[in-house]
């Protein structure tokens, strides 16, 4: 057994036995006298709540607003002007739903409710709200905004949770869920020093949306400091549209290292300098990009392997490159399949360099560590799904989510709906109202279910 899956087992335990026992043994949710159509407070009333669908859809499209571009879609990368325009927004999308707001030292968006215990660990939902440049208005939002009408619901209801209830807008979720990250102690002083996307380096990132990097030790999260936590989020794939499924349940999500590569040749007179003596790095770079796609189409399993950045140095039609500097991603649930893959292109880099004239280095600058979901929760999601008669799919999850940091230290589940056409990170990015609709009625029901279940 892996560390990972014990750590997930171990946090994960009191809610393993779910099921029709245990949800009948345990107590209910409270609901004032008096408070809302259903005043008794019976299971079976508060299994009858459901989101608001239309108002929440109308939300997303305001928020989709916000850092548009003219041919449809988004341009919203954590820390721009467009950004800090939407959490603004957001904040105060939050404080309407009865939600007391704060901005912590990674930069999050927080909103809590008190519980009717005080003693209980509380419940996390969220996600985020920032975007790739040219991406979609639901990667992130649909969650964050599910997350937030959830909350509405339950104050216009006057459903009381056992539970304490946080929902968490995630900062800077596409660059590295630094936020989420954040919480499981997992960001260190030498990224702080790394760029971001919108700003000289990702502390004054940090600094700039009311965070404080100097304090990133105050948000840090013990095992067992939550009682679990949720998100509701676009799937980015095609499996559920192409099988008609409206639900996907995820049972993990990969895990994600990723290193800078430097080759190393010499620099020279592209006019003078013949063929077989030059030590060309963008040559040998091209070489060992294809030996990367090779050696990762040719080991079994579901992994991937990405070279998505290269810069050649100088740069001049007339100078042969003397260095070429790359970005490696390689993704799988497995992290020891991870670094399998990475040792194998290491090799092949060295042999390619040994032919070539050229030296590899590599150097790692981001790990994402894979998470498995907790059975508990994800009996939740299939239960509240099978309750609001829709069928549902375990799955895994090829992208990184703000999930897999919050299992870091807390039972952790996730619900996917539909992409069209499998797209996102891009202006054609869509889910259809009703899907966005149903994950949210599904995230209210698994909420109420872990909330009454869980200790």
């Amino acid at each position: 057994m892996t560390g990972e899956t014990a750590l997930s087992l171990a946090l994960g335990t009191s809610l393993q036995g779910l099921g029709p026992a245990a949800l009948a043994a345990a107590p209910a949710p409270s609901r004032p006298s008096g408070n809302g159509p259903s005043a008794t407070g019976s299971w079976a009333d508060l299994q009858a709540l459901r989101t608001d669908g239309a108002r929440l859809n109308a939300a997303l499209q305001t928020l989709g607003r916000i850092g548009a571009l003219p041919g449809g879609g988004i341009s919203r990368p954590a820390y721009s002007d467009a950004d800090r325009e939407a959490r603004a927004w957001t904040l105060e999308h939050m404080a309407a739903a009865g939600l007391e707001t704060s901005i912590d030292a990674a930069g999050n968006l927080v909103g809590r409710r008190s519980g009717s215990d005080g003693a209980l660990a509380p419940l996390m939902i969220g996600s985020h709200i920032d975007s790739v440049p040219q991406g979609g208005i639901y990667d992130g939002p649909v969650g964050s905004l599910a997350a937030i009408e959830v909350a509405l619901r339950l104050q216009e209801e006057g459903v009381a949770l056992r539970h304490p209830l946080e929902v968490y807008v995630f900062a800077n979720e596409e660059a590295g869920k630094t936020g989420s990250r954040a919480l499981a102690g997992e960001i260190n002083d030498a990224e702080l020093a790394l760029p971001s996307a919108t700003a000289a380096t990702l502390r004054e990132g940090i600094a700039s949306i009311g965070g404080d990097p100097d304090r990133l030790s105050d948000v840090l999260r013990a095992p067992g400091s939550a009682a679990g936590y949720l998100e509701l989020h676009i799937e980015q794939g095609g499996v559920l549209e192409q099988q008609g499924i409206p639900i996907g349940v995820v049972e993990g999500i990969v895990g994600i290292r990723r290193w800078n590569v430097r080759v190393e040749g010499m620099a020279n007179h592209a006019g003078t300098t013949p063929m077989p003596v030059r030590r060309d790095a963008l040559v040998a770079a091209a070489r060992w990009i294809d030996a990367v796609h090779r050696i990762a189409l040719e080991m079994p399993g579901r992994h991937v392997a990405t070279v998505g950045r290269i810069e050649a140095i100088p740069g001049a039609p007339n100078v042969i490159p003397g260095e070429v500097r790359l970005s490696l991603e390689i993704r799988d649930l497995d992290m020891a399949r991870i670094d399998e893959l990475f040792e194998r292109f290491r090799a092949a880099g060295e042999t390619i360099g040994e032919g070539s004239g050229t030296q590899f280095s590599w150097q790692p600058f981001y790990l994402s560590r894979s998470a498995l979901m907790t059975d508990g929760l994800e009996n939740a999601v299939e239960a509240a799904a099978a309750s609001l008669g829709l069928t549902s799919l375990r799955m895994p999850s090829g992208a990184g989510h703000d999930a897999q940091s919050i299992a870091r230290f807390a039972p952790a589940g996730m619900i996917f709906i539909p992409s069209r056409d499998g797209i996102s990170h891009s202006p054609d990015e869509y889910s259809s109202p009703e899907h966005i609709a149903q994950g949210a009625d599904v995230l209210l029901q698994s909420l109420l279910t872990v909330d009454r279940t869980s200790p």
